[in-house]
Parts: structure tokens; sequence; C-alpha cells
């Protein structure tokens, strides 16, 4: 180090040069820089908070398949469909454009078969998923807004399909707070950045704390997560000076809620580079619990390492953790050729199968709702009587809900015949996310934020609880 170096000692000094040497975590300085209180004002905005009412789940693992996956390949079985495969059939709308269309019916390519003693119907591209029957309230009537990636993907996360707003993850720490004050209350898992980017995990107008924290699989999860001291004596005085100049910055502006949050705010950098490492360290895991999810010993790559990794964060309190498969591009988009569907479910498959059945021998499948959708389905028809793939579907598809609050081993709701549009029950996205909230013990109508002269919440105007799937 130059003996001529000259250093800033002010508080701003250290701060930007904490936050230039990446000593910050990302998704912590935009808690030092974004108002911070919580529904009640509270000057720490990740304490713990009641909820409206007694919650069946402290905590959501979400599965967002991202591309939009055929319901008519996988949840949804259509013996009509694959009676009359090949046949012509109108239609008023096509991939968003209104009109007459003379399309052709698409038989699904992979067989259906019942499952579990309940007898649910899946097909054999989801086989692990498919023994879980007993355990899955499969969604067969699921509806959206839009028919392009961007808006539908930005749907299912925030409940907008044209503009940018708080994820539901943001908004479920924003209700609860956080369990652990070492990790964030919300963390994303990705390999890829998915259609609408970081806005699916964005916490828009309600504080940055409540934004998700972005780990990409690989051998550093979380970006300068170890420190860059050279040992941990010199960090430590470097945040014991820190404190120091906060805490007598803060004397005199003993009021002021938003100054005491930011301070707060290095405690939660400081625990995640304490605890965040240990999550990811998954030597201590049994041969058999790698198995149960297909993960080969010392792999971070696929599915198998999200999932595990996404119990370890659960069983530390972390309150959302939602797992991005692939991203916007090489997904479940199979507009060419459905038989692409095979190696994403490979994928996933076995994972998720694991992770329910880990979650279930640990006790944590009580009090733990598990997620798992795409924003939207598949045409089960197509302009060509040859064609080999499917096009965008949001009239009607497919997603499950499993564990804390919800009825096992049943379906909800039905599409037609063909599996074009909603036969029965009709569950919007804005119903599926006041179901979740319900779940967590939040109100959707009451958990609100106060944004340009309005209150604001997840569900807009809409939404209702799906009370026939509820234990």
């Amino acid at each position: 180090m130059s003996p001529d170096r000259v250093y800033d000692s002010t508080r701003r000094g250290v701060l930007r040069s904490m936050i230039g040497g990446s000593l910050l975590l990302p998704g912590i300085v935009s808690q030092l820089l974004a108002g911070d209180a919580g529904p009640s004002g509270n000057s720490d905005p990740l304490l713990p908070r009641a909820t409206h009412f007694p919650a069946k789940a402290k905590r959501v693992i979400f599965l967002f398949m991202s591309g939009g996956v055929s319901h008519v390949d996988s949840w949804d079985p259509k013996p009509k469909l694959v009676a009359d495969g090949g046949k012509s059939i109108p239609v008023n709308e096509f991939q968003g454009r209104k009109g007459d269309f003379k399309m052709f019916l698409k038989r699904p390519e992979w067989e259906f078969k019942p499952r579990g003693e309940c007898g649910t119907e899946v097909s054999e591209l989801f086989p692990h998923m498919a023994a879980c029957a007993d355990d899955l309230c499969v969604i067969r009537s699921m509806k959206s807004d839009h028919t392009n990636h961007y808006e539908a993907t930005l749907g299912i996360h925030t409940g907008s399909f044209t503009f940018a707003r708080p994820s539901i993850g943001s908004w479920v720490s924003y209700g609860l707070g956080t369990m652990n004050r070492n990790l964030p209350s919300f963390v994303v898992i990705a390999p890829h950045s998915p259609y609408a980017g970081g806005q699916v995990w964005g916490s828009d107008f309600l504080p940055g704390s409540h934004q998700g924290t972005l780990v990409v699989p690989g051998p550093e999860p979380v970006a300068n997560i170890q420190r860059r001291t050279p040992t941990s004596r010199l960090q430590e005085l470097e945040l014991g000076m820190l404190s120091r100049m906060n805490q007598r910055h803060l004397a005199p502006r003993s009021q002021d809620p938003l100054l005491a949050a930011r301070i707060k705010s290095y405690e939660t950098a400081f625990g995640m580079q304490a605890e965040m490492p240990e999550v990811f360290d998954l030597s201590h895991e049994s041969d058999a619990t790698l198995q149960l999810y297909g993960l080969e010993r010392g792999s971070t790559k696929g599915f198998a390492w999200q999932c595990l990794v996404a119990r370890r964060l659960a069983e530390r309190g972390v309150r959302f953790v939602e797992l991005i498969d692939v991203g916007s591009s090489s997904n479940w988009d199979a507009h060419g050729d459905m038989q692409t569907h095979a190696p994403l479910a490979k994928n996933v498959d076995q994972a998720v199968a694991g992770l329910l059945r880990d979650l279930k021998s640990r006790g944590m499948l009580d009090d733990t709702l598990v997620v798992w959708t795409s924003e939207f389905g598949r045409t089960p028809f197509n302009a060509a009587a040859d064609a080999r793939g499917r096009e965008h579907h949001h009239w009607v598809y497919s997603s499950w809900l499993a564990g804390a609050g919800v009825k096992p081993g049943i379906t909800y709701g039905e599409s037609d015949e063909y599996g074009i549009n909603v036969g029965r029950d009709p569950v919007h996205v804005h119903d599926f996310h006041a179901t979740i909230l319900h779940l967590m013990g939040l109100d959707h109508e009451r958990l609100t934020y106060r944004h340009t002269g309005r209150d604001y919440r997840l569900t807009d105007v809409h939404g209702r609880v799906v009370q026939e799937i509820l234990a």
C-alpha cells in the first residue's frame, strides 16, 4: 500500500469506498439509497411483522418454468384431443391477432396415466413429479391476460401485464419481514436472465430492501460474498469504525427512521457474508439426499442444485425463494418442435420431486408452500396439420400448489374438451396471487402501499382467494 495514499475519513467517503470495493453486497446498496420503513412505519424494514390472520405457510418456494409449458402435454389430459388430432377447427384469435382462423388440432406427445392413490392423471413428461401426485393440488383452469412472454412473465410475477410493479416475493417480504436478519427475505436463483429481466424480482416502488437477491448457480453464486479485506480482523475494524461514525451521525437525527434503516442494512450485509457461504456448502449433505435430487456431488449445475439450495435457504428462514429453470432463450417456448420439452423436463423433474420429498421428510412441507407454474401454456392446435410445435396459449393452462394449507391429491378447475378455453372454475393470475398471500396469512386487499397518491396492491383491483383448494 502506498504511504502517499490519502483517505477520505468522512462517513460519506468511507461509505463510497466500501461500495466501490464491493464490501456491500448486491441488493444491500439499494437499501442504503431507498426509504425502508415497513407497513407500520417501523425504522427496521425487515422486522418480522404479524400476519393479518393465522398463516398456514411460513415460507414460499416458487418454481417458475420459463417459456410456456404445454398443459395438454403435462398436467391436463385431453382424450378428445388425442382422438381428433389432425382435424380442423375455427378460432377467432391466434397469437394475439383477432380474426377468423382455420387451425388443426395437435395430439399430445406424451401419454397420461392415473398417478398415486388420488388418481390424478399426469403425463410421462414428468414421471418423478407424477409419483408425488398425492401431494399436489393441480389447477387446470389458470388464465393469463397476455400472449407475449415479456408481458405474461411480468404478470405472473407482479400482477401487472403492462408496467413494472413489485414482485410477489417483494410483497411477501414487505408484508411479513424476515425470519433471519443474516439472510435476505427474498432470494431468486436463476442461471440466466428471464423475460422481463430483473423486473421479475424487483421491488419497484416498495422499499429497496424487499427486492430479490439474485443467486446465479456456479462457483460464486452471490457476487462479492467473500470479504475483500486481507483478514477478518481488518474487516471488523473497518465495520467498527463505520458503526461508530453511523451512531455519531444518527445521534442528533434519532427521529429519522430512514437513516436508522440504512444503518441496519450494514448488519444484513455483514450477516450475509457470515451465513450465505454456509448455505452454498453442500459438503455435509448425505449421499442419499444428493441422490434424491439427482445431484452429483460437487456440481453446481442444473435445477437439482437450485432445489437443494432452496431447501437450505427455506430452513434458515428465507421467506420467499424463487427458482427459474432457464432464461429467455432455449426454454419451453416450443414453436418448432414439442420434443424440446423432453430435456427441459428431465432437468427439473427429479429435482422438484426430490424437493417435495425432502421437505416432507423433514416436516417442512407442513409450513412451506411450493408453487409450480409457467407464464402460460401452449396451443392445442396449430396453423398446419403437420406442425411439430405449439404456439403461446394464455386462455387456459395448468399450475400446481403443494404443502402448507393446500388440499393434497386433488385437481381444481377444468379446460374444455380440447384444452383451448376454461371449461369451469377459472383461476386468473390475480386469484392465484390472492390465494398464495392468503396462505401466508396476508389479506391481498389489505396488503397495500401508498404510491403517487393511490394505494397499490399485488392484485390491483381484482382477485379472489380460491377457497375450494384450501385444506
